[in-house]
């Protein structure tokens, strides 16, 4: 598929593939690849009863490319600093709109931004072109977490969570406005800007302010202990502790600023892997309409 450029707009095209009832989404970007995935639509998840049954797989017909270079422009620590993603040719992309979320098998593309243990909030900047990583500011200072985290945090590209869209099972919650967060469990620490190959395993449906901010556990399909781990009891079983470990750091981190804990929505618990899945497939669906301009962008960065 050739890659094609408007700075003004991008072509997303949806069109049903009839053998398995699913929506396939087809971009012309300056992508960092060939991409024709598709993931079970939520009108084809609930008539296929895939929430309590084995979840059907997706298709993704992408070519993944891991010689996807980074480039830092600017000192670390400062507010000019930034990291850019290029493909190897050369060519700059958006490590959140044309790096693929969907690589088949269960297997997902995390963008790490922040190194476990580490402190710098690093963040991609959905409102700049070509959404570098930078770190975060307030009141034009950096920001630093008041310890560090002791996980990989990262996104998943190609997700969106809809500001405009309440979410009934979450006390009604609107979306954040940023992509999926996932929090890789995995033993090695990862490198600022690094694509891992990641599987879902649980969901933590923190509540920010009023703002739904999902946060999805996986691990890296690279992990010596991936094998063992394939849903929300198996974390349990060989990571014991770190589920709640999880909530409890994002439940309490901005607490030494004076403000409130966060709340947890799911009655307090991480859902299972079923239901990180419908959570992964309703936000990259959302990103979808937002890519194709069916939902206004704001200030958000399409390029």
């Amino acid at each position: 598929m050739a890659a094609l450029r408007t700075v003004a707009a991008v072509n997303v095209v949806q069109s049903r593939l009839a053998s398995n009832n699913v929506n396939s989404i087809v971009i012309s970007r300056p992508a960092v690849l060939s991409l024709q995935c598709g993931f079970p639509s939520v009108k084809a998840l609930k008539q296929q009863r895939w929430l309590r049954a084995k979840p059907r797989g997706f298709t993704c017909r992408a070519l993944y490319r891991p010689d996807i270079e980074t480039k830092e422009e600017g000192t670390p620590q400062t507010l000019d600093y930034r990291i850019f993603f290029f493909e190897k040719s050369g060519k700059k992309i958006s490590p959140w709109h044309d790096i693929p979320l969907q690589l088949g098998d269960g297997v997902f593309n995390f963008v790490a931004e922040i190194p476990k243990e580490s402190s710098a909030k690093m963040e991609i900047a959905t409102e700049e072109p070509y959404t570098p990583i930078k770190q975060d500011t307030k009141k034009g200072k950096l920001r630093y977490y008041p310890y560090n985290i002791n996980w990989n945090y990262g996104l998943l590209p190609q997700t969106w969570e809809d500001p405009s869209l309440a979410n009934a099972e979450v006390e009604g919650a609107f979306g954040d406005n940023d992509p999926v967060d996932v929090v890789e469990i995995g033993e090695r620490q990862a490198k600022m800007g690094e694509v891992l190959k990641v599987k879902p395993l649980a969901a933590l449906a923190m509540i920010d302010e009023g703002e739904l901010d999902w946060k999805i556990v996986a691990i890296s399909v690279d992990d010596p202990r991936a094998p063992l781990v394939n849903d929300v009891n198996d974390v349990e079983k060989h990571f014991p502790g770190t589920l709640t470990a999880i909530r409890n750091w994002f439940r309490d981190y901005k607490i030494p600023d004076g403000k409130p804990a966060n709340k947890f929505g799911l009655g307090d618990k991480p859902a299972n892997k079923e239901y990180a899945l419908k959570v992964i497939a309703e936000t990259n669906e959302s990103w979808a309409k937002l890519v194709k301009r069916s939902i206004p962008a704001g200030e958000l960065s399409l390029a």
